[in-house]
């Protein structure tokens, strides 16, 4: 009798794996779909010594695990294991060996399980050495520890216990004094199994309710209880796992008792070998009576397909080292949060003052908007800081909102290729895999060639989100980037790797965005060798966007949109089309534009916002790319402190943007140019009063001058551009105009007081409204704003002025007596 047992993170090594993922292409494949990156790259190349790091650690085992099993079952089919076993971990390829889910299954559980155990941040873990199990429950009960559990039996005389740190770091001396040769504090973020994981072992419990598990075709031991998993237990089991102590010293005995006398370590390293020969020295077999049998299945290599009813999770796994000789991980990160519960829904004359009291209570920041738009995007609230143009939503900005379990995009608009190139590998080395991250794709139908050298970024640093600004119609770097990649998964659904979050304020552009890609565009991909004839088959079904955001009246571009009717249309267009196109993914639509108060984003969620988006507010932020000069500007407005100006980029057409008014000349200045414009036919045509009054005050250099620094800059980038101009005096007045909205705007973000008055400051309404909600709390100084504190406020306050206002409409009347 021989047992296959699966290690857990500790075996880890550069060039695990290399003569196995090419035997199995197809689910090496399917792993990097799921992952995001190349597990193959990961796990042979190691870059940047991402190995050692939890969130690459624990994919790349579970993947290098199962291709080992894989194989062996390949090679010898006759050979059929009496258990299979996994340390912590390596259960889960326990439980794929033995058919109870498939390897696509598995690897999200690992995901989801490794998501919610990433949140823990207190207490610790420490490893003791050369101590059986009873003096350790002894030493600890005589330093009066009891808030210390043990979480890992390794062997008879290596255990692992967690617990608060300060009592972790206070129990060396006595465990020493007791004769321990090693105790070391592990370098981990939280007391992993142990009592202090309860939430994350909840949620996971109610994550699991959404999958059907198959009955083991031969006995899978588990950690919890070092027996055999029972058919109706799987769910239970997994779930106990993460607050339960590894019972690996027990497992060993078990299975010896059983008749094992061959353990097979199926996977990197020898960690559990090693592990095993001191059990068998230290410890005897343990016999018990014999538990109820299984129906024995015989195994076979195609997986059976689970049923699965939840969202897909897209989080890494993380969790501590457990091995032979305890291994130092690095601390793993708080991303996300568990999904909404759900509010009960009072029937008529039935509702008790309980059930008001639970919906109520049920109302919380992690609770407001979709839940399963958090679940989508990793983060731990429906809410969203968006892109502002120039890095104005800086890298640093997305890198605070992801490290805070959040999603931040970064404003790509008017950066040079370079510059974003540069912010991205800075973002990406913040950010660990589990942390999301979004960037800002703007419209650039003057500059196709730029769009898509902009998506070609995009995909080479595996960007999975993008926030689509100014689209009207789609464009062939918008379509390559959703479809590129698009898969079939293991229920038969079609699936795109890529997010896009398309802001939209018109049921046209909206309708564009909830429909698959243009025909026309797919084929022209698929000629010019961009998209496979598969993923333009595929791409067919899906529709352009995975969400909408609906844009009110914003800061920047803006259509001066209402909410109110904005957001209900949109829901009931996407509901429509949904049906008409069968989409199975849902599309959420979300609130943009206004958005700066509890009271605003109260009314967002009740219109039936799934998400929350906020620009302005963030602007005079710590991490925001604007100058200081602008966020002390910023930090005094009022809500009728800004007004409507000319667009740069649209100058011709009329469109506007909204900026700040108080204090500056630009509102001004620019309409003034706009007027100018639309009401002559070249510079020859103006006054000399006007002639003088722009050159001297506005511009501050001659027409001439500018229009020399304007022909430089065209004659490098588009030549065409010049030759127009020379043509025609009413574009080249055009172009020698729109020169002062960038310098206007490169005079904001350098902060340059001699010309304060000509700052060009996008913003909307919704930050005046902030100021005056703020004013007289802590982050009344815009040095205090940082970005997740301000979506912690706003989504906190949001939540408690829902619940006060819904026991305000319920009132006396309306609210039962006790039952």
């Amino acid at each position: 009798m021989f047992a296959c047992l699966f290690p857990g993170q500790g075996s880890q090594k550069k060039g695990m794996g290399k003569d196995l993922f090419g035997q199995f292409q197809e689910i090496t494949a399917k792993a990097d779909r799921i992952l995001g990156y190349s597990i193959e790259a990961l796990c042979l190349e190691n870059p940047d010594n991402r190995l050692v790091l939890t969130q690459f650690t624990q994919p790349a085992l579970y993947v290098v695990n199962a291709l080992t099993w894989m194989k062996a079952a390949r090679d010898e089919p006759e050979a059929r294991p009496a258990f299979v076993a996994g340390h912590s971990l390596g259960e889960y390829n326990a439980l794929f060996a033995a058919g109870v889910f498939d390897f696509e299954t598995g690897l999200r559980l690992v995901r989801k399980r490794g998501e919610l155990m990433g949140r823990a941040k207190d207490g610790g873990m420490a490893a003791v050495v050369g101590l059986p199990e009873a003096k350790i429950r002894a030493v600890l009960a005589d330093a009066d520890a009891g808030a210390v559990d043990p979480a890992n039996f390794n062997a008879p005389h290596q255990t692992v216990i967690s617990g608060p740190l300060e009592i972790l770091t206070a129990l060396k001396q006595p465990f020493m004094d007791a004769g321990a040769r090693t105790y070391l504090v592990l370098k981990v973020s939280a007391a992993f199994h142990s009592r202090y994981m309860a939430p994350a072992g909840r949620e996971f419990a109610e994550f699991l309710e959404g999958f059907t598990f198959h009955e083991p075709r031969f006995p899978v031991i588990a950690n919890v209880t070092a027996r055999p998993y029972q058919p109706d237990q799987i769910s239970a089991n997994l779930a106990a796992q993460i607050t339960g102590a590894v019972k690996w010293s027990e497992t060993i005995c078990y299975l010896r008792g059983k008749g094992v006398t061959d353990f097979r370590e199926c996977g990197p390293g020898r960690v559990l070998t090693n592990l095993n020969k001191r059990i068998m020295e230290e410890a005897e077999p343990l016999y018990v009576a014999d538990e109820p049998t299984m129906t024995s299945v015989e195994p076979t290599m195609t997986s059976v397909e689970p049923t699965m009813t939840s969202v897909e999770p897209t989080m890494t796994s993380v969790e501590p080292t457990m091995t032979s000789e305890p291994t130092k991980t690095p601390e793993p990160t708080k991303t996300s949060v568990p999904p909404a519960s759900p509010v009960p829904a009072p029937s008529q004359g039935a509702v008790t003052a309980c059930a008001v009291d639970t919906m109520l209570a049920s109302i919380k920041a992690e609770t407001l908007g979709a839940a399963d738009f958090r679940e989508r995007y990793g983060v731990r609230y429906a809410y969203v800081a968006g892109a502002m143009y120039k890095g104005i939503a800086s890298k640093e900005l997305v890198v605070r909102m992801g490290q805070a379990g959040l999603i931040g995009f970064l404003g790509t608009g008017g950066l040079k290729m370079d510059r974003i190139e540069e912010d991205l590998r800075f973002i990406s080395g913040q950010l660990s895999t589990e942390q999301s991250f979004g960037m800002n794709l703007l419209s650039q139908p003057d500059s196709p060639e730029t769009e898509m050298k902009t998506v070609d970024l995009f995909l080479k640093y595996g960007v999975r989100n993008v926030e689509a600004a100014a689209y009207i119609v789609m464009s062939p770097a918008l379509v390559y980037y959703r479809l590129k990649g698009a898969y079939r998964n293991a229920a038969g659904k079609v699936r795109a790797p890529h997010n896009i979050i398309a802001k939209v304020s018109r049921p046209e552009v909206a309708e564009n965005f909830l429909s698959p890609a243009p025909e026309k565009i797919v084929r022209q991909l698929v000629a010019a060798g961009r998209l496979t004839e598969e993923e333009a088959a595929l791409g067919r079904t899906l529709p352009m966007s995975a969400d909408l955001c609906v844009e009110a009246d914003s800061g920047g571009h803006t259509d001066m949109g209402v909410a109110a009717v904005l957001i209900p249309t949109i829901r009931r267009l996407r509901d429509r089309l949904a049906q008409q196109f069968g989409h199975d993914e849902h599309i959420h639509v979300g609130s943009a534009g206004g958005i700066g108060t509890p009271e605003a984003a109260a009314s967002a969620f009740m219109l039936g916002a799934d998400f929350i988006l906020t620009g302005s507010i963030n602007q005079p932020s710590p991490e925001s790319g604007a100058s200081d000069a602008v966020k002390d500007l910023l930090q005094q407005i009022n809500v009728q402190d800004t007004e409507y100006a000319p667009a740069g980029d649209m100058f011709e057409l009329g469109a506007k943007v909204q900026v700040v008014r108080r204090g500056l000349f630009f509102p001004a200045r620019a309409n003034k140019l706009y007027d100018l414009y639309r009401n002559h036919n070249s510079l020859d045509e103006l006054d000399a009063k006007t002639r003088h009054m722009i050159q001297e005050k506005y511009f501050r250099r001659s027409f001439d001058d500018v229009w020399q620094e304007t022909r430089a800059h065209f004659l490098k980038t588009r030549p065409q551009v010049v030759e127009k101009a020379e043509r025609n005096p009413k574009f080249k007045m055009a172009l020698i105009f729109k020169w002062y909205f960038v310098y206007s705007t490169r005079l904001a973000m350098s902060g340059d007081m001699k010309r304060k008055v000509d700052f060009q400051i996008h913003c909307g309404p919704a930050l005046g409204a902030f100021n005056q909600w703020v004013k007289g709390t802590d982050l009344e100084p815009w040095t205090q704003r940082n970005v997740d504190r301000i979506a912690d406020h706003l989504m906190n306050a949001t939540a408690e002025y829902l619940r006060t206002r819904m026991t305000d409409l319920l009132g006396p009347a309306g609210r039962p007596s006790p039952q």
